[in-house]
């Protein structure tokens, strides 16, 4: 059943990251500015984001299945309208119902994990969960820069709609989410589910988790999902092709980084000091990455990147560990939320950064790297200082 609901994840993955690789097309026969562009790339992430808050309720009263079988047709729908969109505005349609439709895919499989796995291997079952997922980003690296230089861009959406739709036909086949043991719980109304979503953002500590959610899934997505292609093309003359080897490279290692960090996992008491650490290192590459201008050393830090990204399944065994057992499921959404939330407004925020660079004179990769380098280590600061889970300061309930 994981495996089914990881078919989806894959597929948004895929989605989410398609701007690297079509970019040049789009720019080509619409006539995008870098600002579009990043628009275009973001409203997903915005989309995805806000629609976890709804995704994240429909799984407490309806359950996982009814929850991406309602919502995952959306996708085919945007992939659909996109394959077809006749102008960019139709365009960013298609990406916001692509957006909508992918909202559960990913929170699916971390809910599913936390109910049905034991606490001590969240962190190493939900790492190896997101690098199976991550074979959707196999598939927007070089196979889909192939079919983008034979076929054109629409091809691309063409075969992800098909992709989705058997990916449905999985889902309904196989998934029957099993009873939890005890009790049935008390089925809730929206408006105590809403009031009860609302209750985290008044535990001081939500802030500091939420800021680094934020920004760091959305600096690894901003690079491989929208910048990796651009700057090799632009900075260094690489074929499309060749950008999109670049971009199955960094796949490559987001397969197995997860599950790595998952596996060296400290624990409750030191994760957070990991988390912080890691974060103002990953600040630096891309710093280093904005800077430095020769092609080899820029893709030994993409590779690099790719994988300390993995660093972020830590972060969900951190909210894990930092609410009660009964406000688990819905930390998880509202971490999803803002992490999304955070792609969809770092990929518009850089399009802007990449736009003002040009019209000053200023080589546009420098500033979007340096811009994503002061994001991570904002929220790294943020994580840092703010208020610390009570749960973890007086020791956690259960390892994991």
């Amino acid at each position: 059943m994981l495996l089914a609901l990881l078919s989806a994840f894959a597929l948004s993955q895929a989605y989410r990251t398609v701007t690297a690789i079509m970019a040049t097309g789009l720019q080509g026969d619409f006539g995008l500015s870098a600002s579009s562009l990043g628009a275009f790339a973001g409203l997903f992430g915005l989309a995805f984001g806000v629609t976890q808050f709804f995704m994240g309720i429909g799984m407490d009263l309806y359950g996982l299945r009814r929850t991406v079988l309602s919502a995952f047709p959306l996708t085919m729908a945007g992939a659909a309208l996109s394959a077809w969109a006749p102008q960019y505005h139709w365009l960013l349609l298609g990406q916001l119902l692509i957006g909508m439709g992918c909202a559960p895919a990913f929170l699916a499989c971390t809910v599913f994990i936390a109910r049905h796995f034991p606490a001590a291997r969240f962190a190493f079952v939900s790492g190896i969960a997101m690098g199976g997922g991550g074979l959707g980003l196999l598939f927007t690296g070089t196979p889909l820069a192939w079919l983008v230089q034979r076929l054109g861009w629409r091809a691309g959406f063409v075969v992800l709609a098909v992709l989705s739709a058997l990916a449905w036909l999985l889902i309904w086949r196989r998934v029957h989410e099993p009873a939890l043991p005890g009790p049935t719980p008390t089925r809730e109304s929206w408006g105590m589910a809403v009031r009860r979503f609302g209750a985290l953002f008044a535990l001081p500590h939500t802030l500091g988790i939420l800021l680094l959610g934020m920004v760091s899934y959305a600096a690894f997505l901003a690079l491989r999902g929208l910048w990796i292609g651009p700057l090799l093309i632009q900075r260094y003359g690489f074929s499309l092709v060749e950008s999109g080897n670049a971009a199955v490279a960094m796949s490559m290692i987001s397969l197995f980084s997860p599950a790595l960090f998952g596996r060296l996992d400290p624990g409750p008491g030191r994760r957070r000091i990991w988390l912080v650490n890691l974060s103002l290192l990953a600040s630096l590459l891309y710093l280093a990455l904005g800077l430095t201008h020769h092609a080899a050393l820029n893709l030994g830090l993409v590779l690099c990147i790719a994988t300390l990204s993995g660093y972020s399944v830590l972060q969900y065994s951190d909210v894990r560990s930092a609410y009660a057992p009964d406000l688990t499921g819905r930390a998880l959404s509202v971490f999803t939320m803002a992490m999304f939330l955070g792609v969809g407004m770092m990929q518009t925020a850089t399009g802007w950064v990449a736009s003002w660079a040009l019209q000053h004179g200023i080589e546009p990769y420098q500033a979007v790297m340096t811009s994503i380098a002061m994001a991570l280590a904002s929220g790294s600061t943020a994580f840092r200082w703010l208020p610390a889970p009570p749960l973890l300061q007086t020791g956690p309930r259960q390892p994991g």
